[in-house]
């Protein structure tokens, strides 16, 4: 059962960490909405290198932030979570490879096994809650300048990669602690483990020297010895 479980989660947190690469690169983490607008020429979408934005005939262009200090700090501290989550998922994945029951990498030492997958285990859970931080944060200023009434810029709504990167930081969440949990179960297995016991062999008992006893000669050879009239 440890191994099936093991195996999932290990697929489960590899494919959320794909999924998190895909959504860091992807252009709609918010687009601009259309709410009291009259007319719309163009539509801005952004994401945490570029903007873009299209015309109604399809045509797009597209520039990059130009200076990394006059990004606002919560977009800063996202860029920088994102990459550490996806560095500890590939961190986790290489783990897991070792880890994994199912692999030859250290057969013949299962604790060795069990420590790797339970390591792998935390750097996904790790990734999955770096990325889910990043996610939530960025969707929390997207609505807040939303709801402000006060707010005179362009107002964003949530884009698609948003809802994309939650789904991946869950799945790396949960498949990172069905890793660290079957093999906590594998290693809590091998401690209680209770070896045969083998009596010791009982120490030979060293050789006593007895004194020879003296043999009694017997009446018939001390009467083959003398004769009959010996004494007469």
């Amino acid at each position: 059962m440890s191994v099936m479980l093991e195996t999932v989660g290990f697929f489960m947190a590899t494919i959320g960490c794909g999924m998190l690469g895909i959504t860091l690169f992807n252009s709609y983490w918010r687009v601009s909405t259309i709410s009291g607008n009259v007319i719309t020429t163009s539509t801005i979408f952004e994401n945490l290198w570029q903007s873009c934005a299209t015309d109604s005939t399809g045509v797009y262009n597209c520039w990059e932030f130009q200076s990394l200090l006059e990004l606002p700090a919560y977009l800063q501290a996202s860029r920088a979570l994102m990459i550490s989550a996806l560095v500890l998922g590939f961190l986790g994945i290489l783990c897991g490879m070792l880890g994994l029951q199912c692999t030859k990498v250290a057969e013949g030492n299962p604790n060795v096994k069990a420590k790797m997958a339970a390591l792998a285990g935390c750097m996904f859970i790790l990734a999955g809650i770096c990325g889910m931080v990043t996610i939530s944060w960025y969707a929390f200023n997207i609505t807040r300048d939303f709801f402000n009434p006060l707010f005179v810029g362009t107002k964003y709504e949530i884009g698609p990669a948003l809802y994309l990167g939650w789904s991946a930081s869950l799945l790396v969440i949960i498949g990172g602690g069905c890793l660290f949990s079957s093999c906590k179960t594998h290693l809590s297995q091998d401690k209680s483990y209770t070896y045969p016991y083998k009596a010791p062999k009982s120490a030979l008992s060293a050789p006593t020297n007895t004194a020879p006893r003296p043999r009694r000669e017997s009446n018939a050879s001390s009467n083959g010895k003398y004769g009959k009239n010996a004494y007469v």
